[in-house]
């Protein structure tokens, strides 16, 4: 690329950036976007703009370290494969096993992704978040991920919300019907804000627990019950508490413009630079 080119690449971003930045801000900000026939797409709301960008960025590489298990906190019932990325249940009754990741955070908005299949759950499947101190093993079959201070949990089997022993609203929505979650599920965990909420099926459910303990390293966790369950973690992304870079706001909001499928999908014809922007994953 010339240096001429390169002037007008400048130019061309910055306007961009400029307009795009306005229509998001004038128009509330990203819009909603889920399957349209997924069950949780009426709960869903529209991400804070930290969080659309999130959700808008490639992952990780993999063998990141917050892509596993802990290997030293786990229930003796659970096993963690060498990677690190599964940890699998051993076919005992009477139990309630918990792990929690490798690596937390204490600042910071961060998404994790949680492979668990529906049919290898049973009772008192719970996903969250724990601190140092969350109980990993019980007799009996109880929720241990929210069944103590220091742990929040979605059970997923019935929809409720677990804290410090006690069961809280169904969610989403906090109404009576159950709904069935799939195999796949977003932890999005806001260290700086003190939140924890869930993405399924491309929707964000909006926050399920506030004010968690900020400045506290916090890991997710799950806890089961069911006899050879396998349950697979994977870090996404995550970002610092700073404003999202400008260019990062302009490509949220010509793709959901785009309906994601940018100027490659949709065969535009659309200068060079904007290509690049469009299609910059960096």
């Amino acid at each position: 690329m010339c240096v001429f080119e390169q002037e007008v690449d400048v130019i061309l971003r910055s306007d961009w950036m400029g307009l795009t930045l306005c229509c998001l801000l004038k128009d509330g900000g990203p819009k909603k976007h889920y399957k349209s026939q997924s069950a949780f797409g009426p709960f869903s709301v529209a991400p804070p703009i930290r969080l659309a960008v999130l959700l808008d960025t490639p992952p990780v590489a993999p063998g990141n370290p917050r892509s596993q298990w802990s290997h030293t906190y786990l229930s003796p019932n659970l096993k963690v494969c060498p990677s690190g990325g599964r940890v699998s249940r051993a076919r005992v009754e009477q139990s309630s096993d918990a792990v929690r990741g490798a690596v937390g955070t204490a600042t910071g908005l961060h998404i994790w992704e949680v492979m668990w299949e529906e049919q290898q759950r049973g009772s008192h499947a719970v996903l969250g978040v724990s601190t140092h101190k969350c109980t990993l093993q019980s007799s009996g079959y109880t929720v241990l991920i929210g069944g103590d201070s220091g742990s929040w949990g979605w059970e997923l089997s019935t929809n409720q919300l677990w804290h410090d022993g006690r069961a809280g609203r169904r969610y989403p929505g906090g109404g009576a019907r159950v709904l069935s979650v799939p195999d796949r599920v977003l932890l999005v965990v806001d260290a700086d804000a003190g939140t924890l909420g869930y993405v399924v099926d491309d929707c964000y459910l909006g926050v399920a627990f506030q004010d968690l303990p900020k400045g506290a390293e916090l890991f997710p966790a799950v806890s089961c019950v069911w006899g050879g369950a396998q349950i697979c973690i994977r870090y996404l992304c995550g970002m610092t508490r700073d404003a999202p870079a400008l260019e990062a706001l302009s490509r949220l909001c010509v793709r959901g413009v785009l309906g994601g499928a940018g100027p490659r999908g949709l065969m535009l014809s659309v200068p060079s630079a904007l290509q690049r922007l469009l299609l910059d994953t960096h």
